[in-house]
């Protein structure tokens, strides 16, 4: 009796303990913050690149404690691994030309390392020099010897021969043997750059990522590069205040309305320093943007769009090599009704003909354009979007990703030429990012959706899946208390169906009355409604709705991504219409039997910063707002994106006026927390240190913190969880 009673103590003893230990816990500061301490959510997914054979693909292997360590050669079909090269060979060559053994045991890691056509050379460099290693020969030589001389931008020219690189706003080529250093330009200066962009040009054109403006032949004869000339641009200047010696960094920012940097397109034949101008005399008398560049398969003309300033038409040309002279192949316009977004340049065809992506119907599309560009048809249509286009294969498949499935997703598609039998290659909902090899046979997806972190996989071009790269499974998600958020759809007064999201806390009791923090974005074209992994904001949004907050995200319709069309509303009116949208979807919160209406809160960064501040400033449907990094007058931000929406401000003066939160400081409702970088270099501190001084003019009273060393995001791990937790703390005070 005694040892049957002590079986069943132990048994149940058992069973309380493995109850305990399956009880999900609630996520901390710690958990998601912590730079000792947080867990890892996503997992641990491989960059993989294709080779150019179409067969292997580039493998990049993680250890867990140590991070990358290196490169491996994968036979796509069948997984077969080898070492992609020999690391202590390439360090070996490193030291024996003067690398110490330290740095070159990094550089023998080949991570984000600049390959050749081949993948059998990289180009390094190391400092203010320029390297390359051949894998073959397991050679190394140093290609300049100029320690006082930034050489930067290097690329190899397509035949392998060459370097390309920018020294002092010059463009130069060095062949690979190093014997040869060429000079190409001579006028660069700190005004004039060649091959290179400045801050507006590659923040607002070409996309972060590069500062590289030079583009070789297919035929490796030829550079195409672009000249800007900044003289005349304002100059902004940006504080780091940590060092007792003061550290300023002065960058030429034309804001709405300043003098914007002119550009104009040169070519100049490899290793002669004779240099050509693309005639542009054509737009002689209105200032204008060069918004891509790119050479026709030939080698004999260049391909390059143009834009005016305010951004409302944008013309595709074609440039003949020898005589710089230019043609016209199409023009999109906008019809006076808003601006033209830059699109991709064509995809070529054997016959000459190309590729367009237009956003001439409201909703982005292919057509299939004649070579002279006269006779255009679409090959895609409907009420969605395409989004990229991976290729057309030989037999006349098209492969792309659209929005065709879903508004809040992204799938891989195959379409024929002519229009027909348009194909869903992807299967599973949620965001699909595929990438084809050169031959188009097979492809390697990056697939995730809103709870599941990215898994990738490798598949037939035709969508059958061949194998599985990485599951990628995350065991500490199962760990705590997460909600799978419920996607809505949630109608304006005017009928635009915004899309939305609800997560709810774990424990949700309908009978309750809970309070709402909501986050937006809300910039033109930019959703925050996304079926796709994201952990940072995701997680932290989950810690708050198992603190009991209901966490909502509803994209108003200039943000929704639905086809240009649904951001033209906006146009020279920033903020009204943005608000509007987001009180028709506090609306539909009211209405929910489980929302407390009195406690409302909205919180977001950039744009989303600028509409939190505009939202506590001309609306009263929000107790508390969270400002990150506002731009609070539209006159303080860049010419090329304000413009785009705004036009001149000469010509908008009434629209600047109403979309500004610094004049409407007065209005302030709400209990308000602003947070900014102070060397931010985008939305500059400016706009707060303006804000805030009318708001203390207006006697209002707010909360606001600065972070040191900060551009314009907080990237410091401290300095991300003390954000975090502050910005937690707030929400816990005064919700």
């Amino acid at each position: 009796m005694i040892r049957r009673l002590t079986t069943l103590a132990c048994c149940l003893l058992f069973c309380a303990v493995s109850v305990f230990a399956q009880e999900k816990k609630n996520l901390t500061i710690d958990d998601l913050f912590d730079p000792q301490k947080r867990v890892n959510f996503s997992g641990s997914v491989p960059f993989v690149q294709w080779l150019p054979d179409g067969k292997h693909y580039l493998l990049t292997n993680f250890n867990p404690q140590n991070g990358p360590v290196g490169l491996s050669k994968v036979e796509a079909v069948s997984g077969t691994t080898i070492p992609f090269h020999t690391a202590a060979k390439m360090e070996d060559a490193l030291a024996n030309v003067g690398i110490k053994a330290e740095v070159a045991k990094q550089y023998a890691l080949l991570l984000g390392a600049s390959f050749n056509g081949n993948y059998t050379a990289v180009v390094l460099e190391h400092e203010n020099d320029l390297y390359c290693y051949d894998m073959e020969s397991g050679r190394a030589v140093r290609l300049t010897n100029t320690p006082k001389l930034s050489e930067r931008e290097p690329s190899f020219s397509p035949d392998g021969k060459w370097i390309g690189f920018v020294a002092e706003n010059n463009l130069y080529v060095v062949d690979v043997q190093g014997k040869k250093v060429s000079q190409l330009t001579t006028d660069g200066s700190k005004t004039i750059l060649n091959g290179v962009l400045d801050w507006v040009y590659e923040e607002e054109v070409y996309g972060r990522g590069t500062k590289r403006s030079y583009w070789w032949s297919p035929d490796s004869q030829n550079i195409a590069y672009l000249q800007i000339d900044e003289a005349g641009v304002p100059e902004f200047t940006v504080s780091d205040d940590i060092p007792q010696n003061q550290n300023l960094e002065i960058t030429n920012y034309p804001k709405s309305g300043d003098v914007n940097p002119r550009a104009r397109l040169g070519v100049v034949a490899t290793g002669t320093a004779h240099n050509r101008w693309v005639d542009l005399t054509k737009y002689k008398d209105s200032e204008f943007l060069i918004t891509r560049v790119g050479w026709n398969p030939d080698s004999k003309h260049i391909c390059f769009q143009v834009q005016n300033r305010e951004q409302n038409w944008l013309d595709l040309n074609l440039a003949e090599l020898q005589s710089g002279k230019s043609q016209n192949l199409l023009r999109e316009e906008s019809q006076g009704k808003a601006w033209v977004d830059v699109v991709d340049l064509p995809t070529w065809l054997p016959d000459g003909s190309f590729l367009w992506q237009s956003d001439r119907t409201g909703w982005r599309h292919i057509y299939k354009c004649s070579a002279d560009g006269k006779a255009v048809r679409p090959v895609t249509k409907g009420n969605w979007d395409v989004r990229d286009i991976a290729g057309v294969a030989t037999d006349g498949w098209v492969y792309f990703t659209a929005t065709e499935r879903s508004y809040i997703g992204q799938d891989v598609y195959r379409i024929k030429l002519d229009g027909s039998e348009m194909t869903r290659l992807s299967k599973r909902e949620g965001t699909h990012q595929p990438s084809f090899n050169a031959s188009l046979t097979h492809y390697i997806d990056n697939w995730s959706n809103i709870m599941t972190p990215p898994k990738v996989g490798l598949h037939q071009s035709d969508g059958p899946l061949v194998r599985v790269i990485e599951e990628n499974k995350v065991a500490a998600l199962d760990e705590f208390k997460l909600s799978a958020p419920e996607f809505l759809q949630v109608k304006t007064r005017d009928g635009f169906q915004m899309e939305a999201m609800m997560i709810k806390p774990p424990d949700f009791d309908p009978n309750k009355k809970y309070p709402v923090m909501s986050h937006t974005y809300s910039g033109p074209g930019t959703p925050m409604v996304r079926n796709a992994w994201s952990s940072r904001n995701f997680l932290w949004h989950q810690m708050l709705a198992q603190k009991g907050y209901l966490i909502w995200i509803c994209d108003n319709r200039s943000a929704s991504n639905k086809g240009p069309q649904s951001a033209y509303p906006v146009y020279r009116n920033l903020g009204e219409l943005e608000l509007r949208d987001l009180e028709d979807g506090v609306a539909y919160l009211k209405q929910q039997p489980f929302v407390d209406s009195t406690r409302i809160g909205i919180w977001g960064w950039s744009y989303g910063g600028y509409m939190t501040a505009y939202t506590l400033t001309h609306s009263t449907s929000f107790k508390i707002g969270i400002s990150g990094a506002p731009v609070t007058d539209w006159h303080n931000y860049d010419s090329i994106y304000t413009e785009r929406y705004m036009g001149l401000p000469q010509n908008n003066p009434e629209g600047y006026k109403k979309s500004s939160v610094t004049l409407a400081a007065g209005n302030l409702n709400g209990k308000l927390l602003l947070i900014h970088g102070l060397m931010d270099d985008n939305v500059h501190i400016q706009n707060s240190v303006q804000f805030i001084d009318a708001l203390q003019k207006a006697g209002k009273q707010f909360d606001v913190m600065f972070y040191p060393q900060s551009r314009h995001g907080v990237a410091q791990p401290q300095r991300v969880k003390h954000m975090y937790k502050m910005m937690t703390k707030f929400i816990t005070d005064n919700l």
